[in-house]
């Protein structure tokens, strides 16, 4: 059975495609559909794939599709947004999607109840509620883009944050260009002399680490500098510095900003003099200030104008964008910024690890 963008999905659509009555399928919904009920697991399990391929929800109050018209924006967060590890970046991002929403008239709803499978929160699953919002942000690291691409084919407004691999470009998003802030900051460091580059990032496919590694490589290679490489999850910076050292690079380029803090702590302890022994520049930043208080090279993400620019860009989607000021692209990069701090300097003649 087919059905267009604008047709709703109601509790009949599904009876329909799982060739079932309205009362199993209120049944299935409201988890009464079990031994006492007399439906057999096979014709539950037919109802719960209808709904999956509809990505359909019960209105609580009304039992029917709803956040239709209602001004109501969903946030789905793959992993936690409120984690000690992770608030340093979703802060400023959710204050800028709250201060848009608050702009635009809408009211926002944060989806927390999806199960959580491998660490991650699972967009599809039997009890999906995704459409008790008008439209949905997409917060997470990494997403999976057959879900996202499902997500298109469903006609359910929706925008990610952060740049998405999809060659077809279907998949609306709000990222950071990553990669040419990463190459900028590597030809900063090659003017200042440095030709023994080290990279440590996390170890994570996600679209934000190739993005950094590729813009990396990319003008190295050029510079016909060689790179080292490694990957670590914060567990045991230890033996990442004893690496590190190893290696003896004169510069040290962090992607987690925590991990960088607390590597610089194992540095000077091993009597490394930052920068004129090592410099070090980090691929991100923390809001929180260090107990150190140092200043890194780094970049800043513009996480404000993120969360605002996605919030605009899905109210657009959801009311048209014909009448729009400024319409938005459906794929947009913000430019990150180079902090100049005080831990890349030129390499000392002589110095070593």
């Amino acid at each position: 059975m087919s059905r267009t963008k604008s047709q709703r999905v109601t509790q009949r659509t599904i009876a329909e495609l799982a060739g079932v009555s309205q009362a199993t399928v209120s049944l299935v919904l409201n988890g009464k559909a079990d031994s006492t009920s007399r439906i057999p697991e096979a014709t539950r399990r037919r109802v719960l794939d209808a709904i999956a391929e509809t990505t359909y929800v019960a209105d609580p109050a009304a039992r029917s599709l709803a956040g239709v018209g209602n001004n109501l924006v969903g946030i789905f967060t793959y992993e936690p947004a409120f984690p000690q590890e992770t608030s340093d970046f979703y802060a400023p991002l959710l204050m800028g999607i709250e201060t848009t929403a608050e702009s635009l008239g809408v009211d926002l709803l944060m989806f927390t109840s999806a199960p959580i499978v491998d660490g991650r929160r699972q967009l599809f699953h039997e009890k999906n509620r995704l459409r008790l919002a008008d439209g949905c942000l997409l917060l997470g690291q990494k997403m999976d883009t057959g879900e996202l691409n499902r997500l298109v084919d469903s006609g359910y407004p929706f925008v990610a944050i952060g740049r998405r691999d999809d060659p077809a470009g279907r998949i609306p998003y709000v990222g950071v260009d990553y990669a040419n802030a990463t190459s900028k900051l590597a030809e900063v460091a090659l003017a200042q002399g440095h030709r023994r580059f080290y990279s440590l990032h996390v170890p994570t496919d996600a679209e934000s680490t190739r993005d950094r590694q590729s813009g990396l490589v990319r003008v190295l290679d050029e510079a016909r500098v060689a790179l080292t490489s490694a990957t670590t999850d914060g567990s045991d910076l230890e033996a990442a510095w004893r690496a590190i050292r190893k290696a003896a690079p004169t510069v040290l380029i962090v992607e987690d900003a925590t991990h960088a803090h607390r590597l610089v702590d194992i540095a000077v302890a091993d009597g490394v003099d930052i920068p004129n022994d090592l410099s070090i520049v980090v691929l991100g930043e923390r809001t929180r200030p260090s107990e150190r208080g140092l200043d890194f090279t780094r970049l800043a993400a513009p996480r404000p104008q993120l969360g605002s620019n996605a919030i605009t860009l899905l109210h657009q989607i959801m009311n048209g964008s014909s009448d729009a000021v400024e319409p938005l692209p459906h794929r947009q990069l913000l430019e990150c910024v180079i902090i100049e701090g005080a831990t890349l300097g030129a390499p000392r003649i002589g110095s070593a690890l």
